[in-house]
C-alpha cells in the first residue's frame, strides 16, 4: 500500500522533527512509511464507542481447566456466562514473558504458548472486541534485544537505554524503591542500563528512531489481528532527559500523538488508551488537545470512591467529579474501580487530605491489604498502591468490618457503570473474588493477592451455589444488562453530580435524545431518607419510586415514568 496522502505525510514528518530535533532525518520519514505501507487499511466507519461497551479485563490463564489452553478455557466461559454483556476482552499481556506477570516481555510477537496461540486471540475476537496491551517503555532481560546488548553484536543492541552511574538522577520520578541503574556485563564492559520497574525490566531507548520504528511496526500487528484498543503501558515514563523528571517530557506525548496518527491512518476505529497512574491533572494531560490518547483511565475514582464507601462521606468524591472536563468525540474515560495492578495512591494527591490518606492505607490493610512504596526524590518513601481484591477492600468501613461487603461492593459497581466513560469490570471484581494470600505467599508479590487463577470447575461450583460470589455475579449480569439498553449511558452523555448530602451520592446522566437517568447510592450502613418529588420509576427493580427511604447501600437508577 503506497502512502499518497501529503497531509498524512506532513503530519508524520511534524511529530518527528519535534521527537528527534536536530537528529531528525527524511530517511526517518521514509522508514516510517515503509513500515506502514506494509499494512492494509481499514475503512471502517461509526463511532469509536457506545452505550453497549462494557469491558472485562483478564488475564489469559485467570480461568483455567485440566489439559487445555487457558485461552480457550477463558473464551468458552465468557461465551457461555457473559456473551450478552461483555463486548470488549482486555487480555492482558499474552506474550512470552520472565516476570511481572506477562508485562517483562520477552517478545512482543509470539503468544505465550502456555496460553494458547494467535488462533486462540483470533477466536476470541469472533465473539468480543479485543484489547491489548504494548508494553512499550521496557523488555524483559532474557529477550533477544538484551541478549543483543549485552553481546553487543546483532538487531536490537543499540535499542537499550544506559546512562552514567555518576549522573545526577535524583529528580528522577519513579513507581518503586530499587535502584534506578542495574549493572549489566556486556562484551565490551559493564554498563549500566535504565531499569525503571526492575531490574528484569530493561528500559528501552527511544532516542534511537529505529525502535521507535520497530514499536510501530509491532503496534500495527496488533492492528492487523484484531486489537481495536491498544493499551499503552507505562507510557509516561517512556522518554528520558537527564536533570528532569523523566515523566510526560514532551517528547512522551508527541510519541502518543504520532501512534494516534498511524493507528487511525491504518483503522480509524482504533482507540488509544494511555496507562498512567499519576495525579489527576497528570493523568489528563494525556487526552492533549483531542489529538493524542483517546481514551485515560479514571484513575482517581477508584480510592475516591473506596474512601466515600469507607467514611460515608462523598465530599471528595463529589468535588474531583464536579471538576473532570465534559468529553465530546474521540475523547472519553476509561472507568474501573479494580485491574490486575492494586490500587493508586498517587491518584489521590491534591484531592484527599493527608490525614484521610493515611487512614484509607491503615484500613487496607486491617482488611489483610499489602501496600507498594515508592521512593522520593528525597530519599523517603510513601505508599504507591494498596493491594486487595476490591471485594475485600469494602468488607467495612472505617469502623471494622461489617455485614454489608456484598452490598457495599455492588455499590461501588454500579457507580463505576455510572459514570461518564466506558465501564471495565477486572474479572476479579464481577466474580467477587476474596484476597489470594496463597498466591502471596508463592509468589513473595504483594500484586499477586488480586491475581488469583480460579480453577474452571471451582469457579462454576461457586457460582452455582448460594455465595456472596454468585450474588455479585448474578447482580452484575442483570445491571450491566439494564445499563446497555439506555441512551443515557453513552459515553459521552452529559453528566451533572447531584446534592443529596455527604451519605449519598447523586448522579445524573443526559442524552442526546434527552433521556434521563439519576443514580442515588446510600453511603452508610443504615437507613438514609433523600428528598426526591419527581414521579420516576427505578431501572433496577421496574417499579415506580414509593419510598424516599434507602436501605444500607441501596443504589437506584431513576428514569422517568
Amino acid at each position: 500500500m503506497e502512502i499518497t496522502d501529503s497531509d498524512f505525510i506532513a503530519k508524520l514528518e511534524k511529530r518527528l522533527r519535534f521527537i528527534y530535533k536536530e537528529n531528525y532525518s527524511v530517511e526517518i520519514l521514509n522508514s516510517l512509511k515503509k513500515t506502514i505501507s506494509g499494512f492494509s487499511k481499514l475503512l471502517q466507519e461509526g463511532e469509536k464507542w457506545d452505550e453497549q461497551d462494557i469491558i472485562l479485563i483478564s488475564y489469559g490463564d485467570s480461568i483455567k481447566e485440566l489439559d487445555e489452553k487457558p485461552l480457550k478455557t477463558l473464551n468458552i466461559f465468557l461465551n457461555k456466562n457473559l456473551k450478552e454483556q461483555i463486548s470488549i476482552v482486555h487480555i492482558l499481556p499474552f506474550f512470552p514473558y520472565s516476570s511481572d506477570d506477562g508485562f517483562s516481555v520477552v517478545d512482543f510477537r509470539k503468544v505465550n504458548p502456555e496460553l494458547g496461540n494467535w488462533d486462540d486471540i483470533a477466536e476470541l475476537n469472533q465473539s468480543f472486541d479485543l484489547m491489548a496491551d504494548l508494553v512499550i517503555n521496557h523488555v524483559s532481560s532474557k529477550s533477544e534485544w538484551v541478549q543483543n546488548f549485552v553481546q553487543q553484536n546483532g538487531y536490537g543492541k543499540d535499542f537499550i537505554r544506559t546512562e552514567n552511574p555518576k549522573t545526577d538522577l535524583t529528580q528522577v520520578v519513579r513507581p518503586r524503591s530499587h535502584p534506578l541503574l542495574t549493572p549489566f556485563e556486556t562484551a565490551v564492559g559493564t554498563k549500566h542500563v535504565w531499569t525503571t520497574f526492575s531490574a528484569d525490566q530493561v528500559d528501552l531507548d527511544f532516542e534511537n528512531p529505529e525502535l521507535l520504528i520497530e514499536m510501530m511496526d509491532i503496534l500495527l500487528e496488533y492492528i492487523s489481528r484484531g486489537v481495536r484498543i491498544i493499551r499503552l503501558d507505562a507510557i509516561a515514563f517512556l522518554w528520558k532527559t537527564t536533570g528532569t523528571s523523566c515523566l510526560h517530557l514532551p517528547e512522551t506525548h508527541e510519541v502518543v500523538k504520532l501512534m494516534r496518527d498511524v493507528a487511525e491512518y491504518i483503522n480509524p476505529q482504533i482507540i488509544i488508551l494511555t496507562e498512567t497512574n499519576v495525579p489527576n491533572k497528570e493523568n489528563l494531560s494525556y487526552f492533549g488537545n483531542g489529538d493524542e490518547a483517546h481514551m485515560v483511565y479514571q484513575f482517581s475514582l477508584p480510592p475516591l470512591l473506596l474512601h466515600a464507601l469507607h467514611t460515608g462521606n462523598s465530599s471528595y468524591l463529589n468535588d474531583w467529579a464536579k471538576s473532570l472536563p465534559a468529553l465530546s468525540g474521540d475523547k472519553t474515560y476509561f472507568n474501573f474501580t479494580a485491574s490486575h495492578d492494586g490500587i493508586g495512591v498517587r491518584p489521590l494527591e491534591g484531592l484527599l487530605p493527608e490525614n484521610e490518606k493515611s487512614e484509607l492505607v491503615d484500613n487496607m490493610q486491617k482488611f489483610g491489604g499489602k501496600v507498594n512504596y515508592k521512593s522520593n526524590p528525597d530519599g523517603s518513601q510513601s505508599p504507591y498502591e494498596l493491594n486487595i481484591t476490591y471485594f475485600d477492600a469494602l468488607k467495612g468501613t472505617n469502623k471494622g468490618e461489617d455485614k454489608f461487603q456484598v452490598e457495599r461492593f455492588l455499590a461501588s459497581q454500579v457507580v463505576m457503570m455510572s459514570f461518564a466513560g466506558v465501564p471495565a469490570f477486572y474479572i476479579h471484581s464481577l466474580t467477587a473474588t476474596p484476597n489470594y494470600y496463597e498466591g502471596v505467599e508463592l509468589t513473595k508479590q504483594n500484586r499477586t493477592i488480586n491475581r488469583r487463577k480460579w480453577k474452571l470447575e471451582e469457579l462454576v461450583a461457586i457460582l452455582n451455589s448460594d455465595t456472596p460470589q454468585q450474588k455479585v455475579f448474578k447482580t452484575l449480569q442483570k445491571l450491566i444488562s439494564i445499563r446497555k439498553k439506555h441512551a443515557a449511558f453513552h459515553p459521552n452523555s452529559k453528566q451533572e453530580i447531584l446534592d443529596f448530602g455527604n451519605e449519598i451520592f447523586g448522579l445524573k446522566r443526559t442524552a442526546d435524545n434527552g433521556e434521563e437517568i439519576i443514580l442515588i447510592v446510600n453511603l452508610i450502613p443504615d437507613i438514609k431518607s433523600f428528598s426526591f418529588k419527581k414521579e420516576v420509576i427505578d431501572l433496577i427493580s421496574g417499579a415506580k419510586l414509593e419510598s424516599n427511604q434507602l436501605i444500607p447501600y441501596q443504589f437506584l437508577w431513576l428514569s422517568s415514568v
